[in-house]
């Protein structure tokens, strides 16, 4: 390689850090002014690291909690029935028409 040659692409590569460094720094610094001054952070695509907390916010987690829990009573209730559908389905045919007949007689009077 000539001496000119090397003195060009020495030129190139040190500027070509220079800018590197130079970008990372100024991307430090504005993070870092952000955080100082409270302002949220966003990610790769846009979003927010650290989204608000506002009431607006903490009313619709707290709604989104209630249905949550409701669901999952319903789901637990599901689950009973379908237990006992799984059980009556397993059962003999036997067994099946004894419960059933159990069914039908009141309980607390008798047959006479």
């Amino acid at each position: 390689m000539s001496p000119e040659k090397f003195a060009i692409a020495q030129t190139l590569f040190t500027a070509i850090g220079v800018v590197g460094v130079a970008g990372m720094v100024g991307w430090v610094a504005t993070t870092w002014m952000r955080i100082k001054n409270g302002y949220p952070l966003d990610g790769a695509w846009g979003q927010s690291v650290y989204p608000r907390k506002d009431a607006e916010t903490g009313e619709r987690v707290k709604l989104l909690s209630q249905e949550n829990a409701q669901l999952r009573a319903e789901l637990g209730s599901v689950k009973d029935r379908l237990a006992n559908v799984e059980r009556i389905v397993t059962d003999s045919s036997h067994r099946l028409s004894q419960d059933i007949e159990q069914l039908r007689v009141p309980t607390g009077s008798l047959r006479q």
